[in-house]
């Protein structure tokens, strides 16, 4: 297989993000504030997401909430760039549409998965207040975080603000937007792949 210099540069930057987010994984660990965020987010945008992500998997797996916002941010950047660079391989279909009730009236299952998701999203996010304000025990953040990634931002979006949960916390606030953003980027792709 013969690599074009996209090909060179993606696994260029990947490599650039990998070596740079274990450096960051490093000096977190190390001292009291990390000193390349700014430098992974630029280097992230630029295409370097796949190297990131992959330090998580493999070194940092830890998610606390110092490191939640950052996560969220890179994974949604990586689906995006994943569609972008199939799009821009010619991985979709000649004629590109923007009907999304016809692709859901196409695939009915999927509008049930999603209200299912995003009615649970909404009840597991308003448990969570109900436990805040009794002061019970909580649910985790990666799994509110999660069930919005599964599908269920916007149930996730809308108890955010009906309940008033999360939101001085910007892994919600910026977070969850950026993955509905994400997953309708993720549609989009779906009615268009060949």
């Amino acid at each position: 297989m013969k690599l074009d210099f996209l090909g060179y540069y993606l696994i260029a930057i990947n490599i650039i993000g990998f070596i740079l987010f274990a450096i960051n994984t490093w000096i977190y660990s190390h001292t009291a504030k990390g000193q390349i965020d700014a430098v992974l987010t630029i280097t992230s945008l630029l295409g370097g997401s796949l190297g990131i992500v992959l330090v998580m998997l493999l070194i940092d797996r830890k998610s606390i909430k110092g490191n939640m916002m950052s996560r969220v941010f890179v994974i949604c950047v990586l689906v995006v760039q994943v569609i972008a660079f199939l799009m821009f391989k010619g991985y979709h279909q000649e004629n590109i549409t923007y009907d999304f009730w016809e692709f859901f009236g196409k695939y009915k299952a999927m509008i049930v998965y999603l209200l299912v998701i995003n009615l649970a999203t909404f009840i597991v996010y308003g448990i969570d207040k109900y436990n805040a304000i009794e002061h019970r025990s909580r649910i985790k953040i990666v799994t509110l975080l999660g069930m919005a990634f599964s599908g269920g931002s916007t149930g996730g979006l809308l108890a955010m603000y009906i309940f008033r949960h999360k939101t001085k916390k910007d892994y919600f606030t910026v977070g969850i937007p950026l993955i509905i953003v994400m997953q309708i980027v993720l549609i989009f792709y779906l009615m268009n792949a060949k």
